[in-house]
Parts: C-alpha cells; sequence; structure tokens
C-alpha cells in the first residue's frame, strides 16, 4: 500500500454513466483540480487545501480523506461503495 492511499477508497459519480474511485491523494487532487471553476466553492477550496496539504505532509492522509469525503456528500457526487463495486463488476464482465 502506498502511503498516499487512502484507508478504503471514496467513489463519486463523475456524469450519469460514471463512478469513479478515489483511491489516494493524487486522484482526490486532480478530481478537485477538474472540477468546474463555476461549482467551486469554499468546501471544495477546503478539500482541496487539505489535500495539498497532506501530500506536503502538514496534516495527515485521514484529514484529506474526510474532507474530499465531506466535499462528494456536499456536492451530490458521493456513491455507496457497495453499489459502486457491483456496477464496476458488471461492466468489468461485460467487457469479459
Amino acid at each position: 500500500m502506498n502511503a498516499e492511499d487512502f484507508s478504503s477508497p471514496v467513489f463519486v459519480r463523475r456524469s450519469i454513466y460514471m463512478v469513479q474511485e478515489i483511491a489516494n491523494l493524487a486522484d482526490a487532487i486532480d478530481f478537485l483540480n477538474d472540477w468546474p471553476e463555476d461549482q467551486q466553492d469554499l468546501i471544495h477550496l477546503a478539500a482541496l487545501r487539505a489535500c495539498l496539504d497532506a501530500c506536503d505532509g502538514q496534516k495527515p492522509l485521514s484529514a484529506a480523506r474526510h474532507a474530499f469525503l465531506d466535499f462528494a456528500k456536499h456536492s451530490e457526487i458521493l456513491e455507496d461503495p457497495m453499489s459502486a463495486m457491483k456496477w464496476i463488476a458488471a461492466c468489468k464482465k461485460a467487457r469479459a
């Protein structure tokens, strides 16, 4: 396990038909940096700052994960992990 991996991934809805797994700081920072500018607010900024601070060793990784989780809940993009895992497994099965 990488030192920047979250204790458990966070699943977010990227679009109507796409769920993304956020497994580590790099994933979270990329996702937050790609967030539409017109939808960025204080919670988005706090989550990004927490992730960047954790990357620099100024905050614990758990604080970054928690801030990202709060952002996902606030933005109404948080997906239930069990539902996301079933969806991902179904997609993999369809491709095989």
